[in-house]
């Protein structure tokens, strides 16, 4: 077992390389970016086709390999853009769900045709009849991304808990609606409400951002004053407008998060961030990162030297909002309705 993961982290290494090398991730992002036409949820769709396609006959390492080096870059550097910031796992996960998809999707399906070997059936059927059944998982990765609390990215024990949980029940839901029976055969409108409910579970926050946003902006120019706040292992959102190196006639807005470390001064603190602002005009201007920096990479694709200079036009603070759990209380009850009228239909079948 050791000689074959070794050979494929060798292998890994190659593809790697030559993906930075060449920039095909780039490439790719800006093809996507194209397609999407600025939406994120159609972003994500093109990214989740796309890892699709690539995982169709590669083994489960391979397939890895190639949709984390091809596809991840494209959701953190095109999602940056407009303003999705979340963790490199769940980003991984979420091209890596699609890559394993491909496993049973017709015509290449590796694993449909080894079943199929093994029941006789025909292959093509096999990977069709399964990639139905698969297909309706689908949404679980795209709440990944919206919800990271589901991967139990900072959760406390007890919470981990409690979102396992909901998680577990949401999923019972969403099978029962995508199955069409719940204590009975399903209604037309039951089906739909159980897909609310399920989604409410997995990401209430959704509802939440629509009755108070999830962030207040203040002027980029607070940024100095804002780092200098007594926060320790602190975190500031940032929104950094620039030229686009490749495109002179393009600006790009995009969001960052910047570490800014223990307590300490303003530009200390700026400095463990990888950040040199010079306020100018009323704005507070970037200097283009020296090599090795944490914003080194990510804002290559400024051009920090054009008419145009490289400024942060705002920082967002988390906004004090209510608990977004207390969505729970109206999908719950809308369930309890769903279980009270089924269970009636199921007495009536029964006498």
């Amino acid at each position: 077992n050791m000689i074959g993961i070794g050979v494929a982290t060798g292998a890994a290494g190659i593809i790697v390389g030559t993906v930075s090398l060449t920039g095909a991730h780039q490439v790719v992002g800006e093809f996507v970016e194209f397609l999407s036409g600025g939406s994120l949820i159609a972003m994500l769709l093109l990214v989740a086709v796309m890892s699709l396609i690539l995982g169709m006959g590669l083994p489960t390492t391979a397939n890895y390999i190639v949709v984390s080096s091809l596809m991840a870059p494209v959701i953190v550097s095109v999602g940056a853009q407009q303003g999705l910031i979340v963790p490199l796992v769940a980003v991984h996960l979420f091209v890596f769900y699609f890559g394993i998809l491909a496993d049973d999707t017709p015509p290449v399906g590796l694993a449909a045709f080894a079943a199929a070997a093994i029941s006789g059936g025909d292959p093509i059927r096999t990977g069709i009849q399964g990639f139905t059944y698969d297909i309706r998982t689908a949404l679980l990765p795209f709440l990944f991304i919206f919800n990271t609390e589901l991967l139990l990215i900072d959760v406390s024990v007890g919470k981990a808990f409690f979102v396992f949980a909901v998680a577990v029940i949401a999923m019972m839901l969403f099978a029962a609606a995508t199955q069409g029976f719940f204590l009975v055969r399903n209604r037309l409108w039951e089906t739909l409400a159980l897909l609310l409910i399920s989604f409410t579970l997995f990401r209430p926050g959704f509802w939440l951002d629509q009755v108070q946003p999830p962030y207040n902006d203040r002027p980029g120019t607070e940024i100095l004053s804002l780092a200098e706040s007594d926060f320790e292992n602190n975190s500031l959102r940032l929104t950094v407008r620039g030229t686009d190196f490749d495109n002179p006639d393009r600006t790009i807005d995009l969001a960052v998060l910047a570490d800014l470390g223990p307590k300490a001064d303003a530009l200390t603190r700026l400095t463990h961030a990888g950040l040199t602002i010079i306020e100018e005009d009323g704005k507070a201007l970037l200097e283009e990162p020296m090599p090795g920096t944490p914003f080194f990479t990510k804002f290559q694709i400024f051009d920090f030297y054009g008419d145009q200079p490289v400024e942060i036009t705002n920082v967002q603070l988390p906004a004090e909002r209510m608990i977004k759990e207390v969505f729970y209380l109206p999908a719950l009850l809308l369930l309890g309705l769903i279980y009270l009228m089924q269970r009636g239909r199921k007495r009536a079948f029964s006498n």
